[in-house]
């Protein structure tokens, strides 16, 4: 019951802060709803056709679907609420992160499906929203520079497996998972952690060369 309750929440909160992506665009209430639907579940969409899981979670419940478009148009309305209280989203987009990982983890988990591939759908499910939304309205794919974004949903998956292995109570198990990748994202917020960049410039191997 909590990990649905704190994925409506999740679900909702991406929805708006795709709604807002999809205005800094110009796009209509149409494009609003794609964008902000495509941000909140596109990731869980996307998991479910590569592992074969259906059906995918939004036909399943339709009701998650209608969520957040209506959390999309509302945002057109509250827009400047939305921007002005950012550090709220981002404390509920860190919950939602680790949310979604744990789902796509226990997805594949139930599936009988290896390690790896438990972890690639908690990854999936956590950053593919995001990726989608940044591609869809042109931007550069935030969750793959800078920030410890995707780390968090790995470094989730790899605790909710750990607990799982370890035969520790499934309601614990969830608790300690959103604990520890909450308190790791909002810390790395804070400290502006970040993995390390890779930055290659064919132009300033030329020069060197010369």
């Amino acid at each position: 019951m909590l990990l649905t309750i704190l994925y409506i929440i999740g679900i909702t909160a991406e929805a708006m802060t795709g709604a807002i992506s999809a205005g800094k665009r110009k796009m209509d209430w149409f494009g609003v709803m794609f964008v902000a639907s495509a941000t909140a579940i596109g990731g869980g969409t996307v998991r479910d056709i590569i592992l074969g899981h259906y059906p995918v979670a939004w036909v399943k419940h339709p009701e998650y679907i209608i969520i957040t478009c209506i959390a999309g148009v509302v945002t057109t309305l509250i827009a400047p609420w939305v921007e002005r209280n950012h550090r709220l989203f981002l404390v509920l987009d860190a919950i939602g992160l680790v949310v979604f990982s744990i789902i796509g983890c226990r997805i594949a988990f139930d599936m009988g499906l290896y390690p790896i591939i438990c972890l690639i759908a908690a990854i999936i499910t956590g950053v593919f929203g995001g990726l989608l939304r940044d591609l869809i309205c042109s931007q550069k794919p935030m969750v793959l520079h800078k920030e410890l974004y995707a780390f968090v949903a790995l470094f989730s998956g790899i605790i909710y497996l750990l607990l799982l292995h370890y035969k520790v109570e499934e309601s614990l198990t969830t608790l300690i998972t959103l604990i520890a990748g909450f308190s790791l994202r909002m810390t790395a917020l804070h400290f502006a952690w970040s993995l390390p960049v890779f930055h290659f410039d064919l132009h300033d191997t030329t020069e060197h060369k010369k």
